[in-house]
This record gives structure tokens, sequence and C-alpha cells, in this order.
């Protein structure tokens, strides 16, 4: 008898602790979305008045003139992201093969551990490098370098995300082909490579909505421009810039449209992510 009640208190209690705990998981769960919903409401509450044909259409005006719009900095934005993704995109891929494929294991520590610091580093730092490596030599704010400076935040993102989606790659399928005679690097480009691309483009897809929502990097580098900009080699608008100015501004108008820049930032990386949601089923999937 008394092992018998010894073994229901042992069962009672771990039952409390079970709903104990899983109280504490919901709790947790709560705390973590409640932030996300909220800021995705009040964004959108706020920047939907703002979205209209004008908006998407017409330039920055006079701050009371309510038919002026933000075409400029969603245009300047898709040319930093292109811009950015040029550079970043080629040398990302080709560092994470490297670490994953070649090199010894002392250069591919030294690497890991350069990318890993290059992801922490302030953004602002970086853009305050940017200006100093590129911007004052030549004297003039400009689209080249604003890429440049996303392009320095998206690399160690895709390093990272390459490298992994490549150790994902079966073993077996690189065996096979080597045993048909294919040279490693024609392995790795034309078998494991294509295997691991849905994991590959989760990472550039997720480092480019991180650099779309960058704004310190482009304040010393793109600069801004409440005008249509043709060269890369003048100052560009971005959308952030954009906001970061309205926000500041006296006028409603102007703050209304930066909420509705802000929305549309938003709506951009939720769009971002649902794609990287669905290139990482695919890798799960193979």
């Amino acid at each position: 008898m008394g092992e018998q009640r010894a073994i229901a208190a042992n069962l009672q209690t771990r039952r409390l602790v079970n709903r104990v705990m899983l109280t504490m998981a919901a709790i947790s769960i709560l705390v973590v979305v409640a932030p996300l919903i909220l800021v995705l409401a009040w964004v959108t509450m706020q920047g939907l008045p703002a979205l209209n044909l004008d908006f998407f259409t017409r330039l920055p005006g006079s701050p009371d003139d309510p038919h002026t719009g933000f075409a400029n900095g969603i245009v300047g934005t898709l040319i930093l992201l292109a811009i950015s993704s040029l550079i970043s995109v080629p040398v990302g891929i080709g560092a994470g093969i490297y670490l994953s494929e070649f090199g010894g294991s002392k250069f591919n520590t030294v690497l890991r551990f350069a990318t890993d610091v290059l992801s922490g580093v302030p953004s602002i730092s970086i853009g305050v490098f940017v200006y100093a490596w590129l911007v004052q030599p030549t004297r003039t704010f400009s689209a080249w370098a604003g890429g440049i400076a996303l392009a320095l935040i998206m690399i160690p993102l895709i390093i990272r995300s390459t490298e992994e989606m490549l150790r994902l790659v079966p073993q077996s399928i690189r065996e096979a082909a080597l045993a048909l005679g294919a040279p490693v690097w024609r392995t790795v480009l034309r078998y494991a490579l294509p295997v691991a691309l849905p994991g590959v483009v989760t990472g550039i897809l997720l480092a480019m909505a991180r650099a779309a929502g960058e704004t310190a990097p482009l304040l010393f580098t793109a600069l801004g421009n409440n005008q249509w900009s043709t060269s890369l080699n003048e100052p560009v608008a971005a959308l952030t810039l954009q906001v970061y100015f309205g926000a500041q501004s006296a006028y409603e108008i102007q703050k209304r449209q930066a909420w509705g820049g802000a929305l549309v930032l938003v709506i951009l990386v939720l769009v971002t992510s649902l794609l990287s949601r669905l290139a990482i089923r695919r890798v799960y999937a193979l």
C-alpha cells in the first residue's frame, strides 16, 4: 500500500509539473507573438490610410501637399538591393562553398570567426567605414556606396546559410558523383549545390530582408534624394531614409507618409519571409 501511494503521489507531482511547464511555454509563446501582432496592427492602422496611387507614383514635394509620394524611395530601395545582391550573392555563395567543401580546418575556423564577427558589427559602423573608404575619397554620396554598405551586411548571412545548407546535402550524392569520375568542383556545382539551392535562396532572401530595413549605413552612404536619381554615382532615395526623415517632420502629411513607408517595408519583410519559408520546406522535402 505504501509503495502504491508513493507511485500515485509521484504521478500526481509529475502531472502538476507538466501542467506548470505547459502553462509557462504558452505564456512564453504569447510574450513572443504579442509584440509582433501589436507592431503589425499598429503599423497597418497608421500606414494604410497613406497608401494610395499618389504614394506609389509621385515624388516627395511640399510638406503640406497631400498629393505626394515615395515612388523614388521604392525604386531607390530596389536599386540598392540590386547592387548589394550583385556583390554579396557571388561572394557569399563562393565563400560558403569554400567553407563547406574545401580549405584547411585552421583557415576555415579563422574564416568562420571573421564571418561571425562581421555579422555582429553594428550597421552604423559599416556605414562609417564605407563613408571613410568610398564617400570621402570620391567626395560624393552615391548608390554604389549604399549598395556596398548593404552588401557587407548581407555577405556573412549568405556565407553561413550556404555553408549550413551544403552540410545538409547527403554525402552519398558527392560519393556517387566522384565514383563516376566527376572532379570535386563539378561535384559541388552540378550535384551538391542544386540540392541545397532552396536553402541558399532562403538565406539570400533573409539577407535582403535585413538589408532592406537598414537606415544607419545609408545615412553615411546613399544620403537620400527627393528627386529621381538616374545615376548610380549620385545620392539615391530609399524607403528607410524617407521614413526616418518623415517621422521627424512637423507636418502631419509627412508623418502619415512615413507610416505608409513603414507599412510597405513590413509587407516587404513579410513577403520575403513567406518566400523563404516556402523555399526551406523544399529543402526538408528532399
